[in-house]
């Protein structure tokens, strides 16, 4: 059986760039980060264990340079950031401000 590109007389090839590197958050920022999370939050409200993601995400360049770790705040159900029909929860803007204070004094 002949492809499209075939009956139109074309040749047909592709060529896989990986463009970015794996996400991958190291153990020690990513339990401080937790620390500072059940702190603004409360245990029940932090998911020590994800679901990996599989979006590409150029955050995980920065963390091959210096270990850290990548957090999202959790908006809850709905279509995600980048998605044309997001919307931002403004009830968040608190919580995530004080998760940044946190993070930022060293306060957990």
């Amino acid at each position: 059986m002949l492809s499209h590109a075939e009956l139109k007389g074309l040749e047909l090839g592709w060529r896989y760039e990986r463009r970015y590197t794996a996400t991958v958050n190291a153990s020690r920022p990513t339990a401080y980060a937790m620390r500072c999370a059940r702190a603004v939050v409360g245990e029940h409200q932090v998911d020590a264990a994800p679901p990996p993601l599989m979006g590409a995400e150029d955050f995980g360049w920065m963390l091959r340079a210096r270990p850290g770790c990548y957090a999202l705040l959790g908006a809850g159900e709905g279509p995600m950031l980048h998605h044309p029909l997001y919307d931002f929860n403004d009830e968040l803007i608190s919580i995530g401000a004080r998760y940044w204070v946190a993070l930022a004094s060293g306060a957990s």
